[in-house]
């Protein structure tokens, strides 16, 4: 996510081509890795907290209903490109091979205020292929609800270069985003880290859960975002099942 003073810029390079699809062999059952939508949500305290209100209710009313108002970078989400270039695609203009497909997850452990590096990636396995979903697990995703969630790991900007020049299609993380935390950064932070993904059309999710259990797995991935008319970003359930290799 971004704070609200910076201003989106032109400049998006477009989504990087993608190898032809292969026929994906399933070895399991989907799983879901989003965060449920509800007021415990995780959101960024620099934005409006989620709130659900009842406004229709059995037996005053024939049926429930249920008021809900959200930033769309709440809760498990992925961003458009839109978020950052506004000569980029919102999400009503994302083809939906850019939210589905075969890709990794990787543990990579991180303490407080963490930054991840580009040695780390590439020590990790399996090994990435082009046009692969990238998934890290940092063990931050059982933090929320707790002080110690606003201090999570982040990448460099060489570790996100590096990731383009691997031509992956989505990067997913178990935090808040993936540009440095909000206290470490200086006066004139511009998020290059979102910047380097989202302007070369790679898409970004954040807050994922439950994909440790896939960590060191090829699997095949679900981001069922919201198509969400001129979207900057939308919530998602996000789908996982391991594959054959």
């Amino acid at each position: 996510m971004c704070d609200a003073c910076l201003k989106p810029m032109t400049g998006w390079h477009g989504f990087m081509e993608l190898p032809a699809r292969r026929p994906l062999s399933a070895t399991g059952d989907w799983v879901s890795l989003s965060h449920p939508v509800g007021p415990a949500m995780p959101c960024a305290s620099i934005f409006p907290a989620p709130s659900f209100e009842p406004i229709r209710r059995v037996p005053q009313d024939p049926f429930n209903v249920t008021e809900m108002r959200l930033v769309t970078h709440a809760g498990t989400h992925v961003d458009s490109p839109r978020h950052f270039f506004n000569d980029a695609p919102a999400f009503d203009d994302i083809p939906l091979e850019r939210l589905c497909g075969p890709g990794v997850v990787w543990h990579l452990p991180q303490p407080p205020d963490a930054v991840i590096g580009v040695g780390e990636l590439q020590r990790a396995r399996p090994l990435l292929q082009p046009g692969d979903i990238l998934a890290i697990d940092t063990g931050w995703a059982a933090r929320v609800g707790t002080p110690l969630y606003e201090r999570h790991p982040s990448l460099s900007v060489e570790a996100a270069r590096w990731l383009v020049a691997q031509r992956i299609k989505l990067f997913a993380c178990d935090f808040a985003t993936p540009d440095l935390v909000y206290h470490l950064r200086r006066p004139g932070f511009d998020w290059p880290v979102h910047r380097a993904l989202l302007g070369n059309g790679i898409l970004v999710c954040e807050h994922l859960t439950g994909h440790a259990a896939f960590a060191g797995q090829r699997v095949e991935f679900v981001f069922g975002a919201l198509e969400i008319e001129g979207g900057d970003g939308a919530p998602a359930r996000v789908l996982a099942r391991t594959i054959a290799d």
